[in-house]
């Protein structure tokens, strides 16, 4: 029997390496299933071209050569190079290490900010529904994400994603909303000359996450707009309001005498009757120690609380509101559509966008040193709207002498500084209070500290009390609730009373040292001429010395 040479046999069982690597493969591609039969053929494949390259190297004595060598001591160093840069850069990954050294700490989150994020219960997530991702913005959110993996945010095209935007109701570009457990909040708009704010986004989130929300009561007994589906009722408006983080109680002033602590904002919405003398003065004790209130009243109604608004610098005007450009709307001259707002943080967002108020009186507002007011609603002016004095005649018109002339005011939102805090909840309110005249409608937020809700409300209170008036309350009434920006007028009037635009938390913005160097034109010149003519001539000229002397 001849007898195989090694050499051929070598070379044979070569053979079988690249046979059985191609028949793993095609076997797991075919059954497209990677089990044990499939890596079984491509394991021996490998071993056995493995082995044949070592057995070539070993016959060829390929390892001692010089040039294998120095191939392989610098395969050796390149792969140690790029593991080690590996993992330089996994453990970059993993525990990240960044030095912010601004003067201000521009990069840096508030400790604050921090530890808010490091007791977040559940994922937060933001929503920024614009176009364009700005620098800015992003940085700011990645060092929140870098805080805890349960904080996420993403940037959406509200024309891309139509669906998503309407779910979270967006009406603008820009618009950055934070949800959170079920939640959604809107933190702040965006734009060129706006960024998003650390200051913002934190006390949205410290309000979003806890568990304790703010209360808004609806005074009850006097024929106001029910809580519940009825025929008049404001069941859409409450339910806007829980939507927004807010609950809403019934409150009555026979039983108690005082407003609750723990109110945010008392809301009056449309009474048909007269309230009791022990009710308004409990509702003007509540503003005067720092309360928040909000009055919708009907025409054809009188309250009695005529020497509260008085206080303030507001009559309610027995006339009705008409506006006969409404026609055009599809709406009769007796519910005056409303384009017109005042530059106000309930209204500032809403352009030239309807709104409108069927039976509504207008609102006079009488100037008061101590009391900021800024008119909210306006109606077009005369000879498009006027305020009927002769309601039961059905031939609407203008009358010299007894009808107001337009526009007209539907709606103030008013603010008084207070002299003095009370120290505790519970302490009697000051009876009078002497800010300056030219105080700002909108102070900036004193710091406190994170307190628990009664504490908050109490620090919120000895800075100010509001009150917002509307001559009608059918625009928050289900059915019109909904239309156009009825609703946003409202809500937005329960958060600006609320106070919420008041810092809980005490973060500073960071603003960049202004390092900049101020000169005249003339310093300008010659700083420009000595940097372009006068420096080069020095060097030229120095040059030129010195290729003299070597010569």
């Amino acid at each position: 029997m001849k007898k195989i040479p090694k050499k051929n046999f070598a070379n044979l069982l070569f053979f079988f390496g690249p046979f059985l690597l191609t028949l793993g493969l095609t076997v797991g591609v075919i059954l497209d299933k990677w089990d044990i039969l499939p890596l079984v053929f491509i394991i021996a494949g490998l071993l056995i071209c493995i082995g044949w390259v070592f057995f070539q190297a070993q016959k060829n004595q390929f390892w001692k050569q010089r040039s294998t060598v120095s191939t392989t001591n610098a395969l050796v160093a390149t792969l140690a190079v790029l593991t080690i840069l590996g993992l330089i850069n996994f453990l970059g990954t993993r525990y990240q290490l960044r030095l912010d050294l601004t003067e201000t700490q521009l990069f840096t989150l508030a400790p604050q900010s921090k530890e808010l994020l490091r007791t977040l219960p559940k994922p937060a997530k933001v929503w920024l529904f614009t176009r364009e991702q700005n620098l800015q913005d992003e940085q700011l959110l990645e060092n929140y994400r870098r805080q805890t993996p349960k904080f996420n945010f993403e940037y959406i095209d509200p024309q891309t994603r139509p669906g998503l935007a309407e779910k979270f109701g967006v009406k603008a570009f820009g618009e950055v909303y934070l949800e959170f457990d079920n939640k959604r909040q809107l933190v702040q708009t965006v734009n060129e000359y706006e960024r998003l704010s650390e200051v913002r986004l934190t006390s949205r989130l410290q309000q979003i996450t806890s568990n304790n929300t703010a209360k808004v009561y609806f005074l009850q007994g006097h024929g106001e707009l029910e809580f519940t589906d009825a025929k008049n009722a404001i069941s859409q408006a409450i339910q806007g309001l829980a939507d927004k983080n807010f609950t809403a109680l019934p409150l009555s002033l026979t039983e108690q005498t005082t407003v609750p602590e723990d109110a945010a904002v008392v809301v009056v919405a449309g009474p048909k009757r007269e309230l009791l003398a022990g009710e308004v003065t409990a509702l003007e004790d509540y503003l005067n120690r720092g309360g928040n209130l909000m009055l919708m009243v009907d025409p054809n109604t009188d309250p009695k609380i005529d020497d509260l608004l008085q206080d303030w610098g507001v009559k309610l005007d027995n006339r009705l509101a008409v506006d006969v450009s409404g026609t055009t709307l599809g709406l009769g001259p007796a519910a005056p559509a409303v384009t017109e707002y005042g530059q106000h943080p309930i209204t500032k967002d809403f352009g030239n966008g309807i709104s409108f108020y069927p039976l509504a009186r207008p609102i006079l507002i009488e100037p008061i040193p101590e009391i900021q007011s800024t008119p909210l609603l306006r109606t077009k002016s005369y000879p498009n709207s006027w305020a009927e004095s002769d309601q039961q005649n059905e031939n609407l018109e203008f009358n010299e002498g007894q009808d107001l002339k337009g526009p007209l005011t539907l709606g103030v939102a008013l603010t008084r500084k207070l002299s003095s805090p009370s120290p505790t909840p519970t302490a009697s309110p000051s009876p009078t209070s002497t800010p300056s005249p030219t105080a700002s409608p909108f102070p900036t937020p004193t710091p406190t500290p994170t307190a628990s809700p009664t504490e908050e409300n109490s620090q919120n209170q000895s800075k100010e009390s509001r009150l917002v008036v509307f001559g009608n309350s059918d625009f928050a009434r289900d059915g019109l609730f909904q239309q156009q920006l009825n609703g946003d007028v409202f809500l937005n009037s329960v958060t600006w009373l609320s106070q919420e635009d008041q810092q809980p938390l005490s973060i500073r913005p960071k603003e960049q040292t202004n390092r900049r160097i101020t000169m005249s034109t003339a310093k300008a010149n010659l700083l420009s001429i000595s940097s372009l003519l006068l420096l080069p001539f020095i060097g030229l000229a120095t040059g030129a010395i010195i290729w003299w002397k070597r010569r």
